[in-house]
């Protein structure tokens, strides 16, 4: 019974499209936080003026959202059957909703994340997938107004704010891994060859972690991801990834040329102050990085990213404070 109503739950999250494009495996997940909640006529889902914290597909029924104005009267303004889904944006702005939504007969709702979980609390626990499943609302949205041909332009605060939910890195403000893979394939697309991806991880955060505690590393995150942004002076060249790895996009020049820009890097935070974490007290930095260039070190963001990173913790294992090509590593046919 149990295993039917999870593969019930899967199934409707597939033929969906926020979630059709997620692996099965990411599916279960999701399935797995995520319940079914019968409604019968005229039962309310939530109400004008509630703070909405989850997404509903419907399974079964209907679902008709009403808005009431000043003189109490009501007015239809969306109706939803099987495989419709509703309350997205509301999933992560979690602001007081603008209209009701009844049930119109007897109906049937998935409804992620479950009653008491909270999309916060699926973020903290899967922030990739999160971030992929934001990015594809805002995708679906997008279509959505598209369609709908409104008047909500590209520089609108709502679209604004929404490609900063998705873009940007809670802690530091830095772009995320998400903009970074799309901007790289932006790059790839419009065939820009010879720009270079370099990401730079400090070797020993580690020691600053057990010795100051993590929300010292936090810290010191902001404090470098603050400090490599006015030194590169442009945010639309660098971004966080994975923890403490940052990562830095230049556009064209030579392996010379990235080479370097990755010294300078590294000399930066070599000298970086990290005391506001640390107590007031010294603790230098050294930091590994790792160089891919488009397109002889890949085809794809992803490899170009994967490759990069993987060389910082090589440097790393090598001693630190080291600046790797993937030929560095006798890898590279």
């Amino acid at each position: 019974m149990i295993k039917d109503l999870h593969k019930q739950k899967a199934v409707l999250l597939k033929q969906t499209d926020i979630f059709s494009f997620l692996p099965d495996h990411e599916i279960e997940v999701i399935a797995g936080s995520s319940d079914f909640h019968d409604y019968k006529a005229d039962a309310p889902v939530f109400l004008q003026g509630e703070s909405g914290n989850a997404l509903y597909i419907v399974e079964s029924g209907e679902i008709v959202v009403q808005k009431e104005d000043e003189s109490s009267r009501k007015t239809d303004i969306a109706r939803f059957v099987r495989g419709n889904c509703f309350g997205e944006l509301d999933l992560f702005t979690e602001t007081p909703g603008i209209a009701s939504a009844f049930a119109s007969v007897q109906t049937r709702l998935l409804i992620f994340p479950k009653s008491g979980a909270g999309f916060t609390e699926f973020l903290k626990q899967y922030p990739d997938l999160s971030a992929r499943i934001l990015h594809k609302i805002l995708v679906v949205m997008a279509e959505r107004i598209r369609r709908a041909n409104t008047l909500i332009k590209e520089n609108s605060p709502l679209v604004q704010e929404l490609r900063k939910q998705v873009y940007r890195d809670k802690l530091t403000g830095l772009f995320n891994q998400i903009w970074l893979t799309e901007k790289i394939r932006e790059y790839i697309d419009k065939n820009s060859y010879g720009f270079s991806l370099i990401i730079t991880k400090p070797d020993n955060f580690k020691a600053l972690n057990d010795t100051y505690g993590h929300e010292a590393g936090d810290k010191a995150i902001r404090i470098m991801a603050r400090g490599l942004r006015d030194f590169i002076g442009d945010d639309k060249k660098i971004a966080r990834y994975k923890g403490n790895a940052m990562a830095v996009l230049l556009t064209g020049g030579t392996k010379k040329d990235a080479y370097n820009r990755a010294v300078h890097i590294r000399e930066f935070i070599n000298n970086l102050d990290v005391s506001g974490a640390t107590e007031g007290k010294k603790f230098p930095v050294t930091a590994s990085i790792g160089i891919t260039i488009f397109p002889d070190h890949g085809m794809n963001a992803e490899e170009l990213i994967f490759k990069a990173h993987e060389l910082s913790l090589v440097g790393r294992r090598r001693g630190g404070n080291l600046i790797l090509f993937p030929e560095d590593t006798g890898d590279e046919e």
